[in-house]
């Protein structure tokens, strides 16, 4: 990643619940107090997802507390939001979310050169073997760097 990127929020669980095929990075369309509270990190990604409605990508569920200093100006913390994306890469997402299984998920909210952006990602549910797998893999690893580590020579 560049070295202009803040990441505010992350989905840790998407990689363990979800296989990610491909990753789009989009922006979103904000309100200035949504902004200010995404900058004091108060944004949560983990129950949302993305879809696509009248040739529009959303992101539905994004919890975004109210700004404190915002009074009037706060909007309701889990509105739908619009996501900035390519025409041709709406195309895409519709021809991936159209087939069976597949659906939109959110990676991680960061600033990119000052700008609020969103890493999205096409996503194929798992199947609680695969979950064992990877968790399995994973003690694996753990165990064999744990003996390889210079303290134990």
């Amino acid at each position: 990643m560049a070295k202009n990127i803040k990441i505010v929020s992350k989905n840790k669980k998407a990689r363990y619940e979800y296989f990610i095929e491909e990753v789009y990075e989009a922006g979103i369309a904000l309100s200035g107090t949504e902004v200010k509270s995404i900058r004091a990190g108060k944004v949560n990604i983990k129950e949302s997802y993305a879809s696509i409605d009248k040739g529009q990508a959303y992101i539905n569920g994004m919890h975004i507390s109210p700004y404190e200093q915002g009074n009037i100006y706060n909007k309701d913390p889990l509105r739908k939001r619009k996501l900035l994306l390519h025409k041709e890469e709406i195309r895409k997402l519709i021809g991936y979310t159209s087939q069976q299984g597949y659906s939109l998920i959110p990676l991680s909210v960061y600033f990119k050169n000052g700008l609020v952006k969103i890493e999205i990602a096409i996503a194929k549910g798992k199947k609680m073997y695969d979950k064992r797998h990877d968790i399995a893999k994973k003690d694996a690893k753990r165990r064999m760097d744990k003996y390889m580590s210079p303290k134990n020579y």
